[in-house]
C-alpha cells in the first residue's frame, strides 16, 4: 500500500541514501556489475573522444549506463530467486536466471551496435 505520508526533502534525501546503498551493494557482491563498472570507466574517455556531436556522445554513455542498470535488475532478480529457491532446483528459479541474463546479453549488444555505428559513421 502506498505511503499516505507528504513527501520532502527529507524522503528524496533517504531514497537517494537507499539508492547508493544499493550501488555500493551491487559492486561489492556483484563481480559482473564490477567488470562492468571498469569496462565504463575505460569506455567514457573513448567516447568522449570518438564522439563527433554532443548526441554521439550521448548515445555513446547511454548504453553503457543501460547495461548496468540492466545488470542490477538481473541481480536482484537474482538474489530473490536465491532467497526463495535456496539450494533447490526448480524450472521457473531457472527461467527467472536465464531471462535476466538475456536481458544483461541484448544490453551488451547493444552497446557494441551502438559503438560500431558510431566509429563506422565517424571513421569509415
Amino acid at each position: 500500500m502506498a505511503s499516505k505520508q507528504r513527501r520532502g526533502i527529507k524522503q528524496i534525501y533517504a531514497a537517494f541514501l537507499w539508492s547508493m546503498q544499493g550501488l555500493k551493494a551491487s559492486f561489492k557482491h556483484e563481480a559482473s556489475f564490477r567488470l562492468e563498472v571498469y569496462l565504463a570507466l575505460i569506455l567514457t574517455p573513448c567516447a568522449i573522444y570518438l564522439a563527433q556531436s554532443p548526441m554521439q556522445l550521448l548515445l555513446l554513455l547511454s548504453v553503457l549506463l543501460l547495461v548496468l542498470i540492466i545488470e542490477i535488475l538481473n541481480s536482484a532478480i537474482e538474489a530473490v530467486v536465491d532467497m526463495v529457491c535456496g539450494e533447490k532446483y526448480h524450472d521457473l528459479a531457472k527461467r527467472a536466471k536465464d531471462m535476466g541474463s538475456a536481458a544483461v546479453f541484448l544490453g551488451q549488444v547493444l552497446v557494441v551496435g551502438t559503438w560500431a555505428t558510431v566509429v563506422y559513421i565517424n571513421y569509415f
